[in-house]
Parts: C-alpha cells; structure tokens; sequence
C-alpha cells in the first residue's frame, strides 16, 4: 500500500485535499468517485522525514509517569490521554495522544510502541510487552529508569572527569599547532647549528611533524568520522549491535560498569517474572530483551531452547561469555531451593552494587589519566626544544 495526496471538487464546488492509502492511482480515483468527489489531480505522497527520538530527560519522565500510571491500576490508553495534557511538549503531547488512540482501537501496546521505534529506545517495546504479559508493568518501568539513571549516572562521571583535560588538551592543541607551523621551523637552521647538525631523535621527530600538521589535523579527523560512520552503520543490524557491544565491553573500567549494569537489570526483571508465574525460558528471553543488550538476548535464546529441550541451565549456559558461570549457578541453585526469586533479587543487587562500585572507580581514575596525556603532550613539545640546548651544554662541559 502507499499514501497518495489528492486534489479534488466536492459537488457543491468545494475543494478538498487530502492522503489516502491505496495500491494505484486508479484505486485513488475510484475511491473519490465513490466519496462523490471529481478529481483534479492524484500525486503519491513524499516519504515525510523521519522524526527524531526524544530526549533522555524527557523519556526518562515519561517512563515514569507511565510506571504510576500502571501502578495505579489506570488503564492505559485512559492514563496517557491525562498525561498528556500536562506535557508541554507539543510533539510529545501528540506522540502521546496518538499511541492512547491506537490502545483505544485494539492495538496492543507492543506494536503501539514499535511503530514508533525512532522515537522510543530500541526493545522498549518489547520491555512493554514483558510487562504487560506477567502484570509487572509498573516494576519493570520502574527498574528500567534505575538502570537509564545509573547509566546516566555513568556518562556524567566520564564528562565530568574527560571535559576539564578536554578544554586543555583543544588549546594546548590549538597553541601547540600554531608553533609548529609559525615558530618552531624559526628555530631549525639555529638548533641545528648549535649541534652540528646532529640533533637528537625527540627534536627531529617534532621537526617531521612540523612539515606535516596539516595532513595530521586532517588525518584525524577522517579517522574521527570514520569511526562514527562505522558505529553508525554497525548500529543497523543486531550482528552489528554484538560487535559493537563486544568492543565495549573490553575498555577498562567503563566495559566492566556496562556490564554489571545489564546482568543486574537482567537478573532483577527475571525475578519479577518468576513472581508473575513464567517458566524459566519465558523469563530468560523476556528479562534479557528488557535490558536492551544483544550479546544477552542472544545467549538467553540459545538457553532458552537447550531447557525446552531438557537441558539444565548450567548444562545450556556452557557456551556464555556475557552470562557468567556464577549467575547460572545461582538460578540452579534457586530453583533446586525453592529459592529462586531471592537469589535473583540477590543477583540484582549484587551487580548493581558492582556498577556503583566501577562508577566510583571509574571517577578516581579517569581524570588523572587526562591530565597525564595532557602533560606529556607539552612537555614533549618543550623538551624537543629545549634538548638541544642541553646538548651543547654538554658539550661545552666536555
């Protein structure tokens, strides 16, 4: 099917415009002469421009407001028409008004959500539908905004201890360039006759830079936009996600953070399921589709099928490498107990206090880091000029 504008009179001469979905031109015109209207043109409607996705802020409220919503018992569609007179948003209202319409009409929330994926987190969806099928919407909401804070959480530690180091390192870069290419080939005929034309090894590496800072600049950032272009295009396909998760996850410090993050969202959804009534490979795949991480929706399927297939999940899980042993082991444990949903519970706040702890961590290493690669770039800048004198210092002493 694709959308058409028309242009056309209605019998008492009125002129109307208008869309309308249609396979051809002539179901278009037959469609309007059956409406009593005589067309003047048909056109087939520009694809519109994709809207962009709301902000984190703004979600972030909004999952709230809808995690009360769901706590208190509203239905849904009832919920989001009353939310949405206090946004003040106007696309956000309308985003709002529009999925209450669609849950009025029978669609469920899952595709509600879905059709507008470019504006909602990936999976959120099918982190509503969890929800919704085992009755803890409002926990689920609740636990998803803990994990967006940590994670924001995270990010303002990384721009907090990276923006300082940042600002100096683009103007000592700004004032570094401007030396090499104004004032420092000033001085290579003199340091050079200083030494007899032997200077040291750090001086003519920043000589060879000097002739070469514009290609480097330019070098850079081709390098910089091809980085962007390929998480771009990785970003496209779940076997892309995994890749990219997979990098992520072996930086230091912040890979380790990530991932105690998502092993303890996971481990507090499955918990909730467990309480809802679902089997265990109902709640390994809907928890781990809550967490939004491919690398565990990937592994919990494969688990999934091995227990329908009669299999234990220590047995299943031989093969994670997202997953660890112990968080298997744990669930096995559970299960044989009769203790299942406390140890999840138990997972769920082990691997948090883990993220708190990496967070910490991360905030007590990172900005010392910055200012060290700040430092030895100058220092490096000086010392290049400053070695040759020493090196006819030397020689004089000598």
């Amino acid at each position: 099917m694709a959308t058409f504008e028309y242009n056309a009179l209605t019998s008492a001469g009125r002129l109307m415009k208008g869309t309308i979905e249609a396979g051809s031109r002539e179901e278009v015109s037959e469609q309007l002469k059956q409406m009593q209207l005589s067309v003047n043109s048909i056109d087939k409607a520009k694809d519109k421009k994709p809207r962009t996705a709301i902000g984190r802020n703004q979600f972030m409220l909004f999952n709230q407001q809808l995690a009360s919503i769901a706590k208190a018992g509203i239905p849904l569609e009832k919920g989001l028409r009353e939310l949405s007179n206090d946004v003040g948003s106007k696309s956000m209202r309308k985003l709002i008004v529009d999925i209450a319409g669609e849950l009025e009409t029978g669609v469920s929330i899952e595709e509600a959500f879905e059709k507008r994926q470019k504006r909602f987190p990936p999976l959120y969806g099918r982190i509503l539908k969890a929800g919704v099928e085992t009755g803890r919407l409002s926990e689920m909401l609740t636990s998803l905004n803990r994990h967006l804070e940590l994670a924001n959480h995270t990010r303002r530690i990384i721009f907090e201890a990276t923006s300082y180091p940042a600002v100096i390192l683009a103007l000592g870069s700004i004032v570094i360039t401007a030396m090499f290419l104004f004032v420092i080939p000033q001085f290579r005929s003199v340091l050079q006759e200083m030494v007899g034309g032997h200077l040291n090894p750090i001086t003519l590496a920043v000589f060879t830079i000097t002739a070469n800072v514009i290609p480097f600049w330019i070098g850079v950032g081709v390098f910089i936009a091809a980085i962007l272009v390929a998480l771009s295009i990785l970003s496209t396909s779940a076997a892309g996600r995994r890749f990219k998760e997979s990098c992520f996850m072996k930086i230091p410090v912040i890979g380790r953070v990530y991932h105690s993050s998502i092993l303890g969202r996971m481990a507090e959804a499955m918990a909730m399921m467990v309480a809802a009534g679902c089997d265990m490979p109902a709640a390994l795949r809907l928890s781990s589709g809550s967490t939004g991480s491919e690398k565990l929706i990937l592994e919990s399927e494969a688990i999934a099928d091995q227990i329908e297939q009669g299999a234990n999940i220590l047995e299943a899980g031989q093969f994670c490498r997202t997953i660890p042993r112990l968080f298997l082991y744990s669930i096995q444990l559970g299960t044989q107990r009769n203790e299942l949903q406390d140890n999840l519970y138990s997972l769920g706040q082990m691997y948090a206090e883990q993220a708190r702890c990496g967070q910490s961590r991360l905030q007590a290493v990172l900005l010392p880091i910055m200012l060290v690669l700040v430092g030895s770039v100058i220092a490096t800048a000086i010392l290049a000029m400053f070695l040759p004198m020493v090196q006819v210092i030397t020689a004089l002493g000598s």
